[in-house]
């Protein structure tokens, strides 16, 4: 099971990092313009945003108790739905807006400032609600995909208060970490993560019979067995593949398949469409970002680490430019 820890403990980090960073910008340039006064604010937006991430949370996880089977899958595939165009979205916009999340996060104080109490809470609240909401959603709909593992929930919860812990250093000055580099590597990742919980959302409307499949009574029937066709016989509705005899679908192996590239020991044509189709557009495009977040930097004279000055105000106004790869 350590497939499924590793996998939801690189998601709460990166995630849990991201918004770590955007607190720690927010708390030091309050702090900078003196006006520590108004940080309970602020963490009263925060706690607001992670109040409102685990009432998702919960209300998903028990609230399918009480539907229908069919009703089940139909959440959990539209859910997944929704976390993966959450995460490519989120990828996409901390390359574009990496290099500018600090100046915004300080105009938005500074209009926050004069515009009275609710006003910070709000900014707090939104700042760590998109990254708690999307983070709930990808978690998910992993831990679903991957029989409510234990293992998987403790993973995401370490992650989490790793990068908190990790946030704190940086906004401290007590930790360099390129976060360019970091961010880049575990946005391929989530690529990857992302792709595999597409195909896995495929899977569960098919179940729920929203997508036609090899579960419903379309689904191509071998004539010699009689069951459901599978390679290509049994395009586009039925089995792509079956290799359940050889990687058993609770082994080892087969959980760090699924945790790492979303492969399933028997998938539908459906989810390796999906698969394909999205790695294929997404990591092109993510390619292309990356290389051009690069050519400015070449030029550049000053590195993209964060630098070990202890002083809190000035660590992460560097932590937030250097975000975007």
């Amino acid at each position: 099971m350590l497939a499924s820890f590793f996998a939801t403990f690189l998601i709460g980090l990166r995630e849990g990092l991201e918004a770590a960073l955007v607190v720690g910008i927010l708390v030091a340039y309050l702090t900078r313009v003196d006006r520590r006064d108004a940080l309970p604010k602020l963490w009263t937006g925060v706690g607001l945003a992670v109040a409102l991430a685990l009432g998702v949370g919960a209300i998903f996880t028990f609230g399918a108790y009480m539907l229908t089977f069919e009703a089940q899958e139909l959440l959990g595939g539209g859910l997944s739905l929704l976390a993966v165009a959450m995460v490519t979205w989120m990828i996409f916009w901390m390359q574009k807006a990496g290099r500018t999340l600090k100046a915004g996060l300080e105009g938005g104080v500074d209009k926050a400032l004069r515009g009275g109490v609710w006003a910070l809470v709000a900014i707090g609240f939104v700042s760590v609600a998109r990254e708690g909401v999307e983070t709930t959603l990808l978690l998910w709909s992993m831990v679903q995909s991957f029989g409510e593992s234990p293992v998987a929930l403790l993973g995401a919860l370490l992650g989490l208060a790793t990068a908190v812990v990790l946030g704190w250093f940086i906004a401290r000055g007590m930790l360099r970490l390129n976060l360019g580099r970091f961010f880049t590597w575990t946005g391929g990742f989530l690529i990857i993560v992302a792709a595999g919980v597409l195909a896995y959302a495929f899977h569960d409307l098919q179940e729920a019979g929203a997508l036609p499949g090899p579960f419903g009574a379309g689904a191509p029937i071998d004539p010699a067995t009689g069951l459901v066709a599978t390679g290509w016989a049994g395009f586009p509705f039925g089995w792509a593949f079956d290799v359940s005899t050889a990687v058993a679908p609770d082994s080892a192996l087969a959980v760090l398949l699924q945790a790492t590239v979303g492969f399933m020991p028997q998938m539908t044509w459906l989810q390796v469409i999906a698969w394909v189709v999205y790695v294929a557009v997404v990591v092109p495009l993510f390619v292309r970002g990356v290389r051009a977040g690069r050519r400015p930097r070449s030029a550049a004279t000053s590195p993209s680490t964060v630098p070990a000055e202890p002083r809190l105000a000035a660590a992460p106004a560097t932590a937030g430019t250097s975000t975007a790869p």
